[in-house]
This record gives C-alpha cells, sequence and structure tokens, in this order.
C-alpha cells in the first residue's frame, strides 16, 4: 500500500504540536497532509501561523456539559470528518478520534493516545473498536483494547519536546517577562470540562492567590489558564503568543498547575513540576514520569496543605532544576525519537503493523 495522502485529527493545542515534526517528515516525501480542527482553546491559533491549510469540523467549543453535551460534540465531527473521508479519500486518517461512522468509508483509521482507558472509558468505547492500530506508550494500558496497541517506548510529548526536535530559547522569552532574568514560576488552569474531566477538582482561586503570596517574595509568577481568572489573578495572566509557550515552561523554576498536558511537557522539559488534581495517581503516563523517573509530584485536590507544604520545600532547594535536568537526561536515554517513530510507522503502513506486533525492538532505529 502506497501511501499518497493522509488526513491528521487535531482536537487539543498538544495534538497540533505533537504532529507538526510528522507532518513536516511526510509532506517532505511528497505525502499530502490535511488537517481536520476540532476548534479548543489556542489550536486554531497555533494551526493559522503555521500556515498549514485546515478544515474545521467542530465549530465552537462544546457549550452543554456531561452526556448530552458529549453526544452534541459527537455527531457534529462524526458527520463533518465523515463528509470529509468520502469526497477525498486519503489512504489513512490519523489522530486521537476515530470516528464511528467515519470507519464505514473504508478509510483505516490509527489513533495515537497515551491515557489509561480507565481514565478516558466513553473515548475508548466510541473510537477503539474501529481503529487500525492504536499507538500508545509502553506502560498505556488498553484493557480489552490491549492487543490492538502497538506499543513504543516514548511519551507523545517526546514527539515534539525531544532534544532532536525542540531546543528553548532565552531570547524567545524575554519579551513576555516583566523582569527579564528574575526567576519565575508557571501556573496552570485547565478548563476541566471535557467528558474525561467530570468530577475532577483542581486549583482553585483561593489556592492560587495563597501561593502567589509564598512565591512573588522569590519568583515573578505568570498564569496561563483555559478558564477565566478572578479580577485578583488577572495582572498575573501571561500574555504570549501560544506558539512560544514552551520556551518560557522550559525556563521556569517550575510548574504548578492541574493541567495533565502540561504536567507532562514539563517533564519532557525537565521543568520541575507539582500537579494539584483528582487525577492524582490515575493516569498512567505521569505515573511513569513520578515514580520510575521522579518528573513530576503529584497531589489530590483535597490536600491543599501539602501542596503548599511542597512548594515551601522548593523554594528553598536552590540545586532543584538541576536536579530534575539531570532525571531528565536519564529518561531521554531509554526513549526513542518519537516523531520520527510516528513518521516511519504513517509512510509504511500497513507493513510497520507487521514489523512492530513481530518485532518491536525495531523502534530503537529511531532515537
Amino acid at each position: 500500500m502506497e501511501i499518497k495522502r493522509i488526513a491528521v485529527f487535531l482536537g487539543h493545542p498538544a495534538h497540533y504540536h505533537m504532529f507538526k515534526y510528522v507532518t513536516a517528515d511526510l509532506e517532505s516525501k511528497g505525502i499530502r497532509v490535511d488537517y481536520l480542527v476540532k476548534r479548543k482553546d489556542v489550536l486554531e491559533d497555533l494551526v493559522q501561523q503555521s500556515g498549514h491549510p485546515y478544515q474545521i469540523v467542530r465549530n465552537k467549543e462544546r457549550a452543554a456539559k456531561g452526556r448530552l453535551g458529549l453526544a452534541c460534540a459527537l455527531i457534529e465531527m462524526e458527520m463533518n470528518v465523515t463528509r470529509y473521508l468520502l469526497k477525498n479519500k486519503p489512504d489513512l486518517l490519523l489522530g486521537t478520534y476515530a470516528p464511528v461512522i467515519s470507519h464505514l468509508t473504508g478509510v483505516p483509521m490509527i489513533i495515537c493516545c497515551e491515557d489509561d482507558t480507565s481514565v478516558v472509558p466513553r473515548f475508548a468505547r466510541t473510537s477503539y473498536p474501529y481503529a487500525a492500530a492504536i499507538l500508545a506508550p509502553r506502560f498505556c494500558d488498553g484493557g480489552k483494547w490491549d492487543a490492538k496497541m502497538i506499543k513504543y517506548e516514548g511519551f507523545q510529548k517526546l514527539a515534539y519536546l525531544h532534544p532532536n526536535r525542540f531546543s528553548p530559547q532565552q531570547e524567545v522569552i524575554a519579551p513576555y517577562l516583566r523582569n527579564p532574568g528574575r526567576p519565575y514560576v508557571l501556573i496552570r488552569f485547565a478548563k476541566l470540562q471535557a467528558h474525561h474531566d467530570e468530577g475532577i477538582g483542581g486549583l482553585t482561586n483561593r489556592i492560587a492567590l495563597d501561593l502567589i503570596r509564598m512565591l512573588t517574595p522569590r519568583y515573578d509568577v505568570y498564569i496561563t489558564s483555559e478558564r477565566s481568572l478572578s479580577e485578583e489573578l488577572e495582572p498575573y495572566r501571561l500574555q504570549i503568543n501560544p506558539w512560544d509557550i514552551h520556551h518560557v515552561l522550559a525556563f521556569a523554576s517550575f510548574y504548578l498547575g492541574d493541567s495533565q498536558s502540561m504536567a507532562v511537557e514539563s517533564a519532557m522539559l525537565g521543568t520541575p513540576c507539582l500537579r494539584f488534581s483528582d487525577f492524582a495517581g490515575k493516569i498512567g503516563v505521569l505515573e511513569e514520569l513520578e515514580h520510575k523517573y521522579g518528573l513530576t509530584c503529584a497531589i489530590s485536590a483535597s490536600e491543599p496543605e501539602k501542596l503548599f507544604e511542597i512548594v515551601k520545600e522548593w523554594i528553598n532547594k536552590p540545586d532543584l532544576r538541576d536536579i530534575y535536568q539531570q532525571r531528565r537526561n536519564l529518561m531521554l536515554k531509554e526513549k526513542i525519537d518519537v516523531s520520527s517513530f510516528f513518521s516511519w510507522f504513517i509512510e509504511n503502513y500497513p507493513e510497520s503493523k507487521e514489523i512492530m506486533l513481530k518485532k518491536p525492538e525495531y523502534q530503537w532505529r529511531f532515537k
């Protein structure tokens, strides 16, 4: 099977980053890549800045919450993605979502995921049965779909934060800092409205204000947020081109927040990371990063005093970043260049799937 055209579904800003180098690799080999975009946070801004053509498959973020909102969003995406597939007939559909109806078009769908099935059960039920293959980190638990998973030694976010792909630049961050040269801490508020976020607690305005009072004697504080901020927190909002956020994250003294995605990104960069969320202890990717590599620390949203205690410890630990950079280097030695692996897998599908099922060590060619 010769791959000439693929469609990539993008549903989150991190998904754009995950596929941007893969896209460049494939297009350099003459493969056409089409983007199908769901409007989410700064995702469309990133795609627009890249200059890559795209098609919107969901026109607005889901206003309704719960199962009804999820059902409406899925129906809208199902119809739009299916129309695209019927009209354009790409060789593959790639992304983090496999439409229920679209599998009837005969286009093979490859899902890239990093969440355990127990964390995203609805997504798994609506997507995994229709996937031709599921690319997932080795430690990801696919439940009853585990046999469909092609496991690799890496993290999705290494696809764009591996040192082969990304080098943080001090000159990029200077225009965004109130006091260039002064250490700073980055705080992140996630929206916590996705279907898998139901019942999940995280940072509150009160906790954030208490943290800021602790931090400001030694650090500047910047907040990046998917949700609206209170009047007291708004002055700390980081006004930034979303293209540059990973440079800011890379040089932070540490990161704290309730975003799981940015927590993983911090770990990839070796930035000390505190995540305050009821997802603590529940996500395989972050469990591996915490307990094997010591690159993140999870605290349940019911334990704010523990959060304050660790922040106090970190404030008084001048070699904290050096420790985390050493841990990052150890992690990188044991992982592959994920973008190179993805590019090979897609370009050579379905032969690549058979190779990985029979000889998974083949992936170590991509370092």
